[in-house]
């Protein structure tokens, strides 16, 4: 049985008046996905749309570090 298949058996067994819980914690999980995915376009977008001068190669390993992320 899938995890998509447990939930909606799971959801058989909540009560009406729990249901505005669970209804709020699906519909914020859903948002962040697309708020991340929108995010993410965008931050493309502008690196597309950006003058080459603005554009610098700096390699992963030093970004790395300057985001702190050397040792993940």
């Amino acid at each position: 049985m899938s995890n998509k298949e447990k939930v909606v058996q799971l959801l058989e067994s909540v009560p009406d008046y729990k249901m505005g819980y669970v209804l709020a914690y699906v519909q914020g999980i859903t948002a962040d996905e697309e708020a991340d995915d929108i995010f993410c376009q965008r931050m493309v977008e502008n690196y597309e749309n950006a003058p080459d001068e603005d554009k610098e190669d700096i390699p992963l390993e030093d970004c790395l570090k300057m985001w702190g992320l050397e040792n993940v």
